[in-house]
């Protein structure tokens, strides 16, 4: 059985650059473990910034991209019990995911409905708990409420207009070109506008002058300001990314006269200081969502692991419509 894993010895601009995929060697199945053969797993923005060396926390090289994924048990160790080979389970959270195979322990495996498709759920452990947790940790929202985000046609973008409708929020979603407009609007904005200049003045009149006390923004740069004049006095902005690769912006005017507030929101220290039972109550209802077809995200393409150098040029490109998915010998 050929067995392969992503893997970098080094950082660089150009992130396609650094990685490729080599033979893998794992040890015997031991007491305790599980090994998983790989279904799926996304390339997200995050993954990118580790390659490039950008991201808060980054692993000793040489190190095995991937941070979440779905696939199914091969073989289990002596003593464990409660999981069955053929199960599909959610891989650890970033335990080196674009691989063919892993070894896992056990105890870190969560059983996934059988009846799901394991690219969505592939994609569950980053993304829709980022915008579940934007949706209700900063501002108290009832129904009715607006929120406002820019690159909403992004995996969170499309996870966060979800749950926001079906929380009975309503949504001004940002795009930075016309032809993702519509796209958007399937996924179910509400209001979809193309980001750039005399934006405060056009959410205004499509939301018929609506309190907006919510942003978030992946973008950074004038994009944050932009934001910022679209809320409502004491809005809060949050920003969980860096797309410009520019540090947020946002007027004097704004902070001072109107007490916008700028917060940062990281997925990784929410898990470092929320309890086991807050995390497992988040993935447990989130998870059903995903297998009932509640929540989903779009999917450009799928390559094998064999093929990562083109997986991640592909992610790290400009136009597409949807997610790049790295895929293993079970898929």
């Amino acid at each position: 059985m050929a067995m392969f894993k992503a893997q970098y010895a080094h950082r660089g601009p150009v992130p396609q650059d650094v990685i490729r995929a080599v033979p893998l060697e794992l040890p015997p199945t031991a007491a305790g473990q599980a090994l998983v053969a790989m279904l799926a797993s996304p390339i997200n923005p995050s993954n990118l910034l580790t390659l490039t060396g950008e991201y808060g926390v980054l692993p000793a090289l040489p190190a095995i991209g991937g941070s979440e994924g779905v696939g199914r048990i091969a073989e289990l160790g002596d003593g464990v019990s409660g999981l069955s080979v053929g199960q599909l389970v959610l891989l650890p959270r970033g335990s080196g995911t674009w691989v063919t195979h892993l070894l896992a322990d056990a105890s870190a495996l969560v059983p996934l409905p059988e009846a799901a498709d394991p690219l969505q759920l592939a994609m569950l452990t980053v993304n829709p708990p980022t915008a579940s947790l934007m949706l209700s940790e900063f501002v108290p929202l009832a129904p009715g409420d607006w929120v406002i985000q820019n690159v909403a046609n992004s995996g969170v973008g499309g996870y966060l207009m979800q749950l926001a409708r079906r929380r009975g929020l309503r949504t001004v979603n940002l795009v930075r070109r016309e032809s993702a407009v519509a796209a958007t609007k399937a996924q179910g904005g509400d209001v979809v506008l193309v980001d750039g200049e005399d934006l405060a003045q056009r959410v205004r009149e499509v939301t018929g002058g609506a309190e907006i006390r919510l942003g978030i923004d992946a973008v950074g740069g004038s994009a944050t300001d932009r934001l910022a004049q679209c809320l409502s006095e004491g809005g809060t902005l949050v920003n969980y990314g860096m797309m410009s690769g520019e540090p947020c912006r946002v007027a004097p005017s704004s902070l001072i006269f109107r007490d916008i507030r700028l917060r940062g929101f990281w997925l990784v220290k929410w898990f470092r200081e929320a309890s086991r039972d807050a995390q497992r109550a988040l993935y447990g209802e989130l998870a059903q969502l995903v297998a009932g077809g509640v929540l989903h995200a779009r999917v450009h393409a799928t390559y094998p692991v064999q093929k990562i150098r083109e997986a991640v040029a592909a992610a790290n490109g400009g136009e597409r419509d949807g997610k790049i998915l790295v895929t293993g010998s079970a898929a």
